[in-house]
């Protein structure tokens, strides 16, 4: 590993773990400017700069001055959508409809600095009928409005300059197994009543039962990883959900799961990363501790990741101006098919497995003209 790797990977343990893993070791002479990249490149600048205030060595204090002013409008950013959050939470439910936040500012709140995360779009997960309830509400408030994945039950929104997202299924794309398992905790949720909260300020806002969300979180994770790209935020974010509700997670319940969608290589594989890179403890179960025989599948996911980028956002995306919208497609598809072709190294058996729903979907959206 790079000297300026290690370092990144030393000051993200030590700022997702605070003085649970204080140790941060940084001899000679270190190029920050790599290291600032690797942060923003991954989305995790608030981590690092948690882990820059534990450590006795810093970058210049220009850079410094300009990460802490990155970090600090993060902070804002994330201020104004918790304000925004609330008060769209509460027009719902003054038309009796309930939602529950996914993802986002919910599993920030897991961190020991929620506010110095990386935000991204507002998730709303609904029923059927509050689903179509919420469409006829928030639509005309939106300034724009993505087509709709009828299939799917998602529609995205710009609302007040914030990208509302509404799902009336957590759809995964992977394979039949794992749609069947978010159905059942579709479920749970929403006829079974298995929810936490959190306090936004006054507004008390819903989210996914813990074991529950810490599959759904990582079926996400694993839909990025097969489709597109999947980033450290992401699995930083899964690490934070699982060890703040460590003595409270149905372990059994979250085992049988696994078991039953045929993820449990990817569950260890990914674990064995969080555990390595990210200083993720061992706890509860033996779904929580790190199995070395999973090491080579640990360094394959990071050598993609770091790749990548976090979503994806390392690769060239110039097709997309140069070429028509077919040629665009097949760009596309070529590039998931590659990435199918590098995942067989790690996950040989799943690839195959998820290949033709992926490729199927894929497909289905040139068609629609998404």
């Amino acid at each position: 590993m790079a000297k300026e790797s290690a370092v990144f990977f030393s000051l993200l343990k030590s700022g997702l773990w605070g003085k649970g893993n204080p140790d941060i070791c940084i001899e000679g002479i270190t190029d920050w400017q790599e290291v600032y990249r690797l942060a923003t490149e991954q989305s995790v600048l608030g981590p690092i700069l948690a882990g820059l205030e534990r450590s006795d060595v810093k970058p210049s204090q220009v850079l410094l001055l300009q990460w802490i002013g990155e970090v600090q409008v993060i902070e804002q950013r994330n201020k104004e959508m918790n304000v925004f959050i609330a008060g769209l939470i509460e027009k719902l439910r003054k038309e009796d409809i309930s939602a529950i936040l996914v993802k986002g500012q919910g599993v920030a709140q897991c961190y020991e600095k929620p506010l110095w995360r990386c935000s991204g779009d507002i998730d709303l997960f609904l029923s059927n009928d509050n689903y179509q309830k919420a469409k006829t509400l928030l639509v005309p408030l939106a300034s724009s409005v993505e087509e709709e994945y009828v299939r799917e039950k998602h529609v995205g929104m710009t609302i007040d300059g914030w990208l509302v997202e509404l799902h009336g299924h957590l759809y995964s794309g992977l394979s039949s197994k794992v749609e069947r398992e978010l159905d059942k905790l579709q479920e749970d949720t929403f006829y079974g009543g298995q929810v936490r909260s959190w306090m936004n300020g006054q507004m008390q806002i819903f989210l996914l039962k813990a074991e529950n969300d810490a599959f759904y979180v990582f079926a996400h994770i694993l839909q990025h990883f097969y489709k597109e790209g999947v980033g450290l935020r992401q699995i930083c974010d899964w690490c934070r959900l699982l060890y703040t509700y460590r003595d409270s997670l149905n372990y059994e319940l979250l085992e049988q799961r696994i078991k039953r969608v045929g993820l449990m290589s990817e569950w260890k594989a990914f674990y064995n990363l969080a555990s390595r890179y990210l200083g993720m403890p061992d706890f509860g179960s033996r779904l929580m501790v790190h199995d070395s025989r999973f090491d080579k599948k640990a360094d394959r996911i990071m050598e993609f990741i770091l790749k990548s980028g976090n979503m994806g956002h390392n690769r060239d995306m110039s097709h997309f101006s140069k070429y028509p919208y077919l040629l665009r497609k097949c760009v596309s598809m070529g590039r998931r098919i590659g990435d199918l072709i590098n995942h067989a190294r790690i996950f040989p058996l799943d690839s195959l497995r998820f290949f033709p729903r992926i490729m199927f979907n894929g497909i289905i959206s040139a068609v629609r003209g998404e």
